[in-house]
């Protein structure tokens, strides 16, 4: 096990360096082809589509344009990220979906099972949804967006909503609470997009048990620990130090679970904790590669 000193100390400046590499965001880094987005979220294990307030990780578009805001303007370079996220939408080259706090999230496939682990998927999707719905875990219009999905197959937003029945203008808020539930549960994902609509652009959307027919059974061996105290490595390795209520935050996870996943990672050697940053109060945990760096 890592032995460590009773105190360490991070600069902003330090964090700031090793956060430019990891983000890709320093210039010699930047993403430059589908190919290296591909490479980047596998090397991360998973990451942002866009930068979000309040959360601390990585996104593909500041790896693609740098530490900046996301442009308004349509023909800004850095929207090249999005034709490279719509243009690899079923190719099963990653997994897209609305995930973390609710955000658009790119998942490695090799970091995906875990995340699995974690959902309120037990083996069983095409039926233990309707445990939940009478257990009053999932509501009527994800229950009827679910169904609709199961029984027709892939369907672009708009037939989704028909489908589901939830097609009036009063329907919108709802049937959008429930998409966004059911890819936060890793029940659905975008799979491609159709030229519907007003603006002729809207997802498709699929089943995830579908989509990736072998997730049940990679998932089927991992324990909740081990898959908590692997996605808090690999998010670790990403941010290289953060104040230990952002990851509690992010990934929705108990005090008494971000505890176990911090033991079973210093255990390890992977976990330095009663970090100080220089510009903050509160307490840090950082991975060691951070020092090392």
């Amino acid at each position: 096990m890592t032995s460590q000193p009773k105190t360490l100390t991070i600069s902003a400046e330090r964090l700031a360096t090793y956060r430019a590499q990891t983000y890709c965001s320093h210039p010699a880094l930047r993403l430059r082809s589908r190919d290296e987005a591909i490479r980047f979220v596998n090397q991360r294990g998973f990451v942002l589509f866009w930068p979000a307030q309040g959360i601390t990780m990585p996104s593909l578009w500041v790896a693609t344009a740098g530490e900046r805001p996301v442009a308004d303007a349509h023909d800004d370079p850095g929207h090249i990220c999005w034709d490279w996220k719509d243009s690899l939408l079923g190719k099963r080259v990653w997994y897209y979906a609305r995930v973390l706090r609710g955000k658009n999230t790119l998942i490695a496939l090799d970091t995906l099972p875990y995340f699995y682990a974690l959902s309120p998927n037990y083996g069983d999707p095409e039926h233990d949804y309707l445990e939940q719905y009478r257990d009053g875990l999932l509501t009527l219009e994800a229950k009827q967006v679910y169904e609709a999905l199961l029984n027709e197959g892939p369907l672009d937003t708009l037939a989704l909503r028909r489908a589901a029945r939830l097609s009036s203008p009063e329907s919108t808020s709802r049937f959008e609470r429930a998409l966004s539930t059911l890819q936060t549960q890793f029940r659905v994902l975008p799979v491609g997009t159709a030229e519907v609509g007003a603006w002729r652009y809207a997802f498709v959307y699929d089943v995830t048990h579908r989509h990736f027919p072998e997730l049940i059974s990679q998932a089927a061996t991992i324990q909740e620990d081990e898959a908590r105290a692997y996605l808090l490595r690999r998010y670790l390795l990403s941010v290289g130090a953060i104040n230990l209520s952002h990851p509690i935050s992010l990934f929705g996870w108990r005090e008494s679970e971000m505890q176990r996943a911090l033991r079973h990672l210093e255990r390890e050697g992977h976990l330095l904790r009663g970090i100080r940053h220089d510009r903050s109060n509160e307490e840090w945990i950082a991975c060691p590669e951070l020092f090392a760096s």
